[in-house]
């Protein structure tokens, strides 16, 4: 009996990334930026804030935005990986505790060139806000997914 061999499809996959130092907001560093399909994912770092008695808590608002420099535009976020909404809040167990995340947005246009990652515009700096963060086409990874 012949058995089908696997499809290959390779995918391109841009690659964004700051193009200085990772900035940090509140206890938030910003990692990466990747276009995937039709989203743009961030990926961040919290680090535990040694003020409170084990860390204290991270959460995330609903309400969180980018926006492409230059716009008015709004992509809202669609979707938060590992941390959790607010009101809800992770609570860390000990100061040595990192928490990585992802938030995924709508993508930004093609020819963007930097972009505003706002959880909710004020001047407090608690919240993860991140102002002209630059971001380039670092690389173009390819994919190979079987089926």
């Amino acid at each position: 009996m012949k058995t089908e061999e696997p499809t290959i499809v390779e995918l391109e996959k841009p690659i964004y990334t700051q193009v200085f130092k990772p900035q940090k907001a509140a206890n938030a560093e910003l990692l990466r930026i990747c276009n995937e399909d039709d989203l743009t994912r961030i990926d961040f770092l919290y680090r535990p804030d040694t003020r409170y008695m084990n860390g204290g808590w991270a959460q995330i608002a609903p309400q969180s935005f980018i926006r492409p420099i230059g716009t008015e535009s709004k992509l809202m976020l669609v979707k938060a990986v590992n941390i959790p909404y607010a009101p809800n809040k992770h609570y860390f167990k000990s100061h040595k505790e990192i928490l990585a995340y992802t938030l995924y947005f709508p993508r930004v246009p093609a020819g963007t060139t930097a972009i505003d990652i706002i959880e909710k515009e004020t001047s407090d700096p608690t919240y993860f806000n991140f102002y002209s963060i630059p971001i380039q086409q670092v690389r173009t990874k390819v994919l190979k997914v079987g089926s």
